[in-house]
């Protein structure tokens, strides 16, 4: 599966309130609430790499609370995204929001691992995550495979990925596709020499 799978929060102190003076969009709570469940993070496991509370975090994924620059800056790192994770989604036309990802409006995370990963579906709240991947030469998901619940599929669209399930490995050129249970530890990488792109469809969502 892609990269946003392997990525956990970083731990801080936490605080014991939360500035509400800069009011964020609508949406921004069950925004929070999808990438939250789609890391397998519990409200209390946010609060402690947010610095926030969990009444807190609560109240905003309820649209209780408005957070504030500075408080939702500190959940977008908790959460591994840049703070424009959530006002992207309020720059589509309204009848788009939730079913149309317009190239140009992809949510975008790059890792130092020389992975850049896109996000195709319109939001993480459904049964599927579908994500464009791209690696760099040489990028990998690291040596250690990892697993978890659901199923994976993807094509690669674009140099060569080698992939490693069960600990057997393949090499997948363009236009090759796969197939496996998540649940089957597994890892890969871009062992040519001009960057990998991937669509890979993941169900549950699990970034």
């Amino acid at each position: 599966m892609n990269s946003w799978h392997a990525r956990a929060a970083t731990s801080r102190p936490r605080s014991k309130t939360a500035d509400t003076s800069a009011a964020a969009p609508g949406r921004v709570g069950p925004e929070i609430r999808g990438l939250r469940k789609a890391r397998n993070l519990t409200l209390s496991q946010l609060a402690a790499a947010s610095g926030l509370s969990v009444g807190y975090l609560s109240m905003v994924e309820r649209q209780q609370a408005m957070p504030s620059i500075k408080s939702l800056l500190s959940i977008a790192h908790a959460l591994g995204v840049t703070i424009g994770w959530f006002f992207e989604a309020d720059a589509v036309r309204p009848h788009e929001h939730g079913l149309i990802v317009r190239r140009s409006r992809r949510r975008r995370i790059d890792f130092s691992a020389g992975i850049v990963d896109e996000l195709l579906s319109p939001s993480l709240k459904g049964d599927l995550e579908l994500v464009l991947c791209r690696l760099a030469p040489g990028a990998s998901s690291g040596e250690e495979p990892y697993s978890h619940a659901g199923e994976e599929a993807g094509v690669v669209v674009r140099g060569r990925l080698e992939l490693w399930v069960d600990g057997q490995s393949a090499m997948l050129e363009t236009g090759d596709s796969f197939g496996f249970e998540s649940t089957r530890p597994h890892r890969y990488r871009n062992p040519g020499s001009e960057e990998t792109e991937i669509v890979w469809a993941i169900t549950p969502p699990s970034y």
